[in-house]
């Protein structure tokens, strides 16, 4: 896809928030979170909807504003949409929510931070009152990956701020793509003397990053996400024994709790409620999520719970092109 040379090109303002919310966070990351702001061409903002990016693990969201080799970026993206007129104008925020294991999940976390209030309680207030844009009936969230998770999981649990939610290939079927993992961390780990606290002294301190390593710390970032206990060092606790691997029912049911494939049965109403809810997964996705994608989509189709379902032919990789199909159908779906 090549950056279209003739659309109009919107502003990116690039503002900074100080977040209360995040103080004081177990990781010692800084409460200061860059936000930028898309706004089309030939608009200041003022009653346009707002959309909000999420992105996947490792990256943060002002990575989606920047130069893109052999593509566009997203605000030339969406030039191209609005200009085109495939897409009607709107907002788009993009925050900066990296953190010291690399991302996050998106939700209230007791070691990693209150990052859905972060973004629900300040950083979309935060947006409107600067650019009177959103309001209640007139915000959707979307994301890949730990985005599109992070999308799901707002939808269910703060449908009082999104009117509308895309997930694209996002984490569900826990046991399909987390615990293949788990024999891989416990070998990385055993080459720091089975420590979490010297593995991650040794990855902080590397003069290059190994991406074996971001592998392994993207598990300790799930660990402390879904299963937090403030009491281990940076809050991190794995759901397996270390020595066999033995999955520890309770930690593990814990992460199960989160589990989009197995959250849709308390939060069917919350869904129902929606303007717009689109799902999308690669059919031979790597992390194995498609198969979570599936189980959710029938379910979803079980309890009655309109929504779209887009399946490619395609992998984990580089489905930026998905978003086409997807932030059309949020602002229909918001304007509706």
């Amino acid at each position: 896809m090549r950056r279209s040379q003739t659309a109009a090109q919107g502003t990116i303002h690039r503002l900074t928030l100080d977040s209360q919310m995040l103080r004081g966070n177990l990781m010692g990351d800084s409460p200061l979170r860059e936000v930028h702001v898309y706004v089309p061409a030939g608009h200041d903002g003022h009653d346009l909807p707002l959309l909000v990016d999420i992105v996947g693990y490792t990256a943060g969201g002002p990575a989606h504003t920047n130069w893109k080799n052999f593509g566009e970026n997203l605000p030339e993206r969406l030039d191209r949409l609005i200009d085109s007129g495939a897409m009607a104008p709107a907002v788009v925020a993009f925050p900066d929510c990296f953190t010291r294991l690399g991302g996050n999940q998106y939700i209230n976390s007791a070691a990693l931070g209150r990052w859905m209030d972060f973004l629900c309680d300040e950083m979309v207030p935060f947006v409107e009152g600067r650019f009177g844009c959103g309001g209640t009936g007139r915000r959707a969230i979307f994301g890949k990956s730990s985005g599109g998770y992070g999308a799901l999981a707002h939808a269910f649990l703060r449908s009082d701020i999104w009117a509308a939610a895309a997930c694209h290939s996002g984490d569900m079927g826990f046991e399909l793509c987390y615990l293949p993992d788990m024999p891989g961390v416990l070998r990385s780990l055993d080459r720091h003397g089975g420590s979490i606290e010297r593995f991650m002294n040794a990855f902080e301190t590397a003069r290059k990053v190994d991406g074996k390593d971001t592998h392994v710390l993207m598990i300790l970032c799930m660990a402390a996400t879904y299963d937090p206990d403030p009491s281990q060092y940076l809050g991190i606790r794995l759901p397996v024994t270390p020595d066999t691997c033995e999955v520890i029912e309770e930690r593990w049911a814990n992460w199960l709790a989160w589990d989009p494939a197995r959250m849709v049965e308390q939060h069917a109403d919350a869904l129902r409620g929606l303007k717009g809810l689109f799902i999308d997964c690669g059919d031979r996705d790597q992390y194995n999520l498609v198969y979570g994608a599936r189980r959710l989509h029938r379910r979803l189709d079980q309890l009655g719970v309109r929504h779209r379902y887009e399946e490619f032919l395609d992998d984990h990789s580089s489905v930026d092109y998905r978003m086409d199909e997807s932030l059309p159908f949020l602002v229909r779906a918001l304007n509706g």
